[in-house]
């Protein structure tokens, strides 16, 4: 198998999208972590949001703080 350096990089990616889903699955089965409960509506709305593709993308402090402005 042959694959480039940037579809190495976008599969990582992916992976790391889907780890993140699947932590928060499983800490919404579970119920709690370290810090304690979490409400169920918190784990569904964090779960729907996780599965949406990002709206911006940040490259610098001054470019997130500037979107968060426009809020």
């Amino acid at each position: 198998m042959n694959h480039s350096a940037e579809t190495i990089k976008d599969e990582i990616s992916s992976l790391r999208s889907e780890v993140a889903v699947l932590r928060s699955i499983i800490i919404g089965f579970l119920g709690e972590d370290r810090e304690g409960r979490y409400r169920q509506e918190f784990v569904k709305k964090t779960l729907k949001a996780a599965k949406e593709k990002p709206g911006f993308a940040f490259r610098s402090a001054g470019e997130f703080l500037k979107q968060l402005k426009n809020i």
